[in-house]
């Protein structure tokens, strides 16, 4: 197995299994923002999968959500890590929440782990190997309109009134089966990348929220692009992904609703 996708897997393994056996227990909360929380969980989680790519690739940079660094200097590799994606779901025992842990080469993804572990669902994918679950290979739907087609969203936790998805939200909401705000991005891909939603849009992500998931949809056969069509690298502005059968269609929409928003 690609020693980079062991190592990922394992330490995704290990993170969950504290994520499993505390989602229950009152959480010690504290706020990096208005509503922007951090549990303990997200610390120890952290802890963990950070500590593990330091023993194992020293010479690797580390890019965590709460903070870790890796090895000074420049590195061909970046591993981008969230120890706890879904921090709100998991302190009100919400079920939605994952570790996710993405790799990248020369800023292009190579390796992507993403595990719930309350439904044991491990997603993983390794450039040109494809993507799994639970070592199964999963493709993306071939939903072929928007009409029919199942989607989801997210929205920030930062800056909410000043942010556009509401308009979005709205139209997509008319014009597809269902939108879905589960509130775990890197859930959200990997629900793409196997055939649950047809597509994801969201702005303002981090890159410890897309390293992995924009991997998963590649290798399982979908598109990634940002809103207006172009490159999205992990980190950027605005995501849109797709089984790539609606994506020109979601887009169309996007940059309507975009011009419409623009004169308000």
């Amino acid at each position: 197995m690609n020693k980079f996708l062991e190592v990922a897997l394992a330490a995704a393994r290990e993170a969950g299994a504290v994520l499993l056996v505390e989602h229950s227990r009152p959480q010690k909360i504290s706020y990096k923002g208005e509503v922007d929380l951090v549990t303990e969980t997200d610390k120890r989680s952290e802890a963990i999968v950070v500590g593990r790519l330091r023993r194992e690739f020293p010479d690797h940079r580390i890019v965590a959500e709460e903070g870790s660094a890796g090895a000074a200097g420049a590195s061909r590799y970046e591993w981008h890590v969230d120890p706890l994606d879904g921090t709100t779901n998991f302190a009100h025992g919400y079920p939605c929440f994952a570790v996710s842990i993405g790799l990248l080469e020369d800023g292009h993804p190579l390796v992507g782990v993403v595990f719930n572990p309350v439904s044991d669902e491990l997603f993983s994918a390794a450039r040109g190997a494809g993507a799994f679950l639970n070592e199964k290979p999963i493709h993306v739907s071939k939903m072929e309109k928007l009409a029919t087609s199942l989607v989801s969203t997210g929205f920030p936790t930062h800056n909410r009134a000043a942010n556009l998805n509401i308009h979005y939200y709205w139209q997509l909401t008319l014009r597809s089966h269902g939108v879905r705000r589960d509130g775990s991005a890197a859930l959200d891909l990997c629900s793409v990348a196997c055939g649950r939603f047809d597509a994801f849009w969201e702005f303002g992500l981090h890159s410890w929220d897309t390293a992995a998931g924009i991997l998963m949809i590649t290798e399982a056969g979908g598109k990634v692009t940002d809103l207006r069509g172009g490159t999205y690298r992990a980190g950027g502005t605005d995501l849109l992904v797709s089984n790539g059968l609606i994506h020109s269609e979601m887009q169309a929409i996007m940059v309507e609703v975009a011009a419409n928003a623009a004169k308000l």
